[in-house]
């Protein structure tokens, strides 16, 4: 049943043509049996023939179809050809019009439709009725027509409405993949801040220790065997926010509690403080207001602004540059001010961001503080040396 139904989609064209060869043999039938010698076949026939060139085609060109309808049944009356089993022809091109054809097709054959009735019963009227009998006909030949243009249209409005569930469904799915790609994008655009915050402040700790280690290492052991240490504890604390990264990147396995180290806070401001002096960089750190808990993202924003500035005076201050470190709380917010007195970078990386991941920390905390819904300013002070000023809203963006 189902091979049937897929021939019958596949070939809707053969399908009329069927149904046309078996109209057009009924009328011959229907000629032959009832009219006699009242009408000529001559007449009849090439008539009949059109109105089942009109179901054979009636879905390939709908519009032409209607118009040769209305053509041969022009004729019909001129020609005083009563009706006959191929007006069928009619009542369906009246609905394929109405599901399938244009607008104004549609509506003509709504208006010929109510109008054949009527000229069919005033050129061949019943004899033996009244004009209220041949007025009840009237009515009763129209209905066929109505209702074979209201069904078509029908028709029309269904498909019309399945097209725009289908339209509204291909819309939502694009806006999901797009909604999907945007997430992706920023999920990566988190890791990679993340990943240079880490590295970035780590590495450049313990090449900078490693340096002083190798450097004292015959004059002074002991400081060696201090920087080595100090090499160590910020490698293991490197491999710890590395792991933690990983378990965010690993979706769907559950991991132990504890397995990971939190993320960095402003509490740990300090700590980070204390690691770089003890890595030989002078800073300088107070807090101002009353400290209170604030939301994780502008913790963690904080504290990696904080990580950057400080990288950054290691690795462009020279070796004489010394920090200053300033945290104060607002009650709507909380200021960042990290100033050095040394070289301080150079203007192109502050700028634009420069070329081989140089520059990329100064676009992360933008975007760090972006994502907050705060301000940063960055750049060289007055006097020498580096600025770095943020202030973070304690409401998160809209």
């Amino acid at each position: 049943m189902q091979r049937l139904y897929d021939f019958l989609r596949r070939y809707p064209t053969w399908v009329d043509s069927v149904w046309a060869v078996v109209l057009f043999g009924i009328s011959l039938v229907s000629e032959s049996t009832q009219r006699g010698a009242e009408d000529s076949p001559a007449v009849v026939v090439p008539l009949a023939l059109l109105l089942c060139l009109v179901i054979a085609l009636r879905r390939r060109m709908p519009e032409r179809m209607l118009l040769l309808a209305i053509g041969v049944g022009l004729a019909q009356l001129a020609l005083d050809v009563a009706t006959m089993p191929a007006d069928f022809a009619l009542l369906v091109i009246t609905y394929t019009v109405a599901a399938n054809g244009a607008r104004w097709a549609s509506r003509l054959a709504l208006a010929v439709g109510l109008c054949a009735a009527s000229l069919a019963q005033l050129r061949w009227p019943t004899e033996q009725t009244g004009v209220a009998g041949n007025i009840a006909l009237v009515v009763l030949k129209t209905v066929p027509f109505a209702l074979a243009w209201v069904l078509g249209d029908s028709i029309r409005t269904r498909r019309a409405y399945f097209a725009q569930l289908e339209e509204r469904a291909a819309r939502l799915e694009k806006e999901r993949e797009a909604q999907a790609k945007v997430a992706v994008a920023a999920e990566r655009a988190r890791i990679a801040r993340e990943l240079h915050d880490v590295v970035a402040h780590n590495v450049s700790v313990m090449v900078v220790q490693a340096d002083g280690a190798a450097y004292v290492l015959d004059a002074a052991p002991d400081q060696a065997k201090k920087a080595l240490e100090t090499i160590s504890s910020t490698g293991r604390q490197a491999l710890a926010e590395m792991r933690r990264l990983l378990g965010v990147l690993r979706t769907g396995e559950h991991q132990e509690a504890g397995e990971y180290v939190p993320q960095p806070d402003v509490q740990q401001i300090e700590e980070l403080v204390e690691q770089c002096r003890g890595s030989g960089l002078p800073v300088d750190f107070k807090v101002e207001g009353t400290p209170r808990p604030l939301p994780s993202g502008v913790e963690l924003t904080a504290y990696r602004i904080v990580q950057e500035a400080l990288t950054n005076t290691r690795k462009h201050g020279g070796p004489n540059a010394g920090a200053s470190v300033r945290l104060v709380y607002f009650d709507d917010g909380l200021g960042l001010l990290v100033e050095d007195d040394g070289k301080g970078a150079p203007h192109e990386l502050y700028e634009e961001g420069g070329l081989d991941g140089q520059g990329h920390g100064l676009i992360g905390m933008r975007e760090r503080v972006g994502m907050v819904g705060g301000t940063l300013d960055a750049g060289p002070r007055p006097g020498g040396g580096f600025r770095i000023s943020a202030l973070l809203p304690l409401k998160p963006a809209h």
